[in-house]
């Protein structure tokens, strides 16, 4: 199977690759040291040459504003973009509002696409998606306490939710509740849009990570949902088909996480190579001298040369067959590439030695950020599970 990128694909990535260079790059110590709040001025005006240049929202179809790639060639964008943690939102198709804007393509009514899609694809506004209960297992979407209880045309939303990632400065949450309570696990919840001015919703704090809160885009938050009432017109989809829209969202999420995870690995590769051919550790003897760098650089060449290609399978099987039929190569790959992004950034810390810990460059804020890889859209133990029981199904086993 030949993976290889179009011509235009392989355009549309070097006019990326010029761009990350000239202006992204760059502006990452800033992002790094200062406040999301101080550099949206500076970082609107480099959102303003992207749509110049015609690369704005790479996953979103032409008539909404944006570039129309399939899965293919937006996990190649995707994996230009992950190598910086400004990439995809300089170029509108960072998570949480990717995911979101995809189900409303799918799932929104005519006026929820008009007051909700349309100013979230042009950037105009910002969202968040509110699923993870601190009292309930993140692993287990199809069990919840948020409920939301119909009250003449209204629902009425009672619970606590976070890690509702980038609720700080959006506009709206779509939140997961239970509408369904005495139907089958996977039909009790539903999907329903909450302007975030709404009484009742009460972002109570940004959750700090590994020492650092965050602000606006780059935050997570706990979000308490205090008869919080809305009209029963703000549901997505159908009642009680929550689950299921979750699921067509994840899938192709998680080709986005994987791809840019891919990017991330392959910055911290490079960086470990720069380190390891100029540091010297005695007169004349550089650290890419020893064997176990070296073998470090060849392991993780290998690992991130193999996650790609599985990531790009189950892409391509995503564009021919659909989410459902590549729920197997979706697993494999959130799982694995998760590993290999954990690998290459140890080791590229491990060769700066002393400055791969500071803030001095990048890998600190990869470290930090990305061990929860490993955790979110479905943790790396229950992909392993749901793989393997898939397996052996077809040996006639399993449970």
């Amino acid at each position: 199977m030949d993976f290889s990128p179009s011509e235009k694909t392989e355009a549309i990535l070097q006019m990326i690759r010029d761009f990350m260079k000239k202006e992204v790059y760059p502006a990452e110590r800033e992002f790094m040291h200062g406040t999301f709040s101080s550099l949206l001025p500076m970082l609107e005006k480099k959102r303003a040459k992207v749509k110049q240049m015609g690369l704005w929202a790479p996953q979103m179809p032409e008539e909404y504003g944006g570039m129309g790639l399939g899965f293919m060639d937006h996990a190649r964008v995707s994996e230009e973009l992950g190598r910086s943690p400004l990439g995809h939102y300089l170029f509108g198709c960072q998570a949480p509002d990717a995911g979101n804007m995809e189900i409303l393509h799918k799932y929104g009514t005519n006026t929820q696409k008009k007051v909700w899609l349309e100013p979230l694809v042009r950037g105009e506004i910002r969202s968040c998606f509110s699923m993870t209960e601190p009292e309930k297992p993140g692993s287990n979407p199809t069990w919840m306490e948020t409920a939301a209880v119909k009250d003449g045309n209204d629902y009425v939303i009672n619970g606590q939710k976070w890690f509702t990632s980038s609720a700080d400065g959006a506009k709206f949450a779509i939140v997961m509740a239970v509408t369904n309570p005495d139907a089958e696990s996977h039909l009790r919840a539903s999907q329903i849009i909450v302007p975030t001015d709404t009484p009742g919703f009460n972002l109570v704090r940004n959750i700090s990570v590994m020492g650092h809160k965050g602000e606006g885009w780059p935050s997570h938050a706990e979000v308490l949902y205090q008869s919080c009432r809305v009209p029963q017109s703000n549901l997505l989809g159908q009642e009680g088909m929550g689950f299921v829209i979750a699921q067509e969202r994840l899938g192709p999420g998680r080709i986005h996480h994987c791809m840019r995870w891919i990017g991330i690995a392959e910055r911290s590769f490079e960086l470990m190579c720069q380190r390891a051919v100029v540091r010297e550790i005695a007169p004349r003897k550089r650290l890419g001298t020893k064997q176990i760098v070296q073998a470090w650089i060849a392991e993780c060449r290998a690992e991130i040369n193999a996650a790609r290609l599985m990531v790009l399978d189950a892409a391509h099987k995503i564009d021919t067959l659909g989410v459902y039929e590549a729920r197997e190569e979706v697993s494999l790959i959130k799982f694995f590439c998760a590993d290999v992004l954990s690998k290459v950034i140890e080791r590229a810390i491990q060769v700066h030695g002393a400055l791969g810990v500071t803030d001095d460059t990048i890998l600190s804020f990869f470290y930090r950020h990305e061990r929860a890889a490993h955790i979110y859209d479905g943790p790396d133990e229950v992909h392993k599970v749901a793989v393997a029981r898939r397996i052996l199904r077809r040996f006639g086993g399993g449970t």
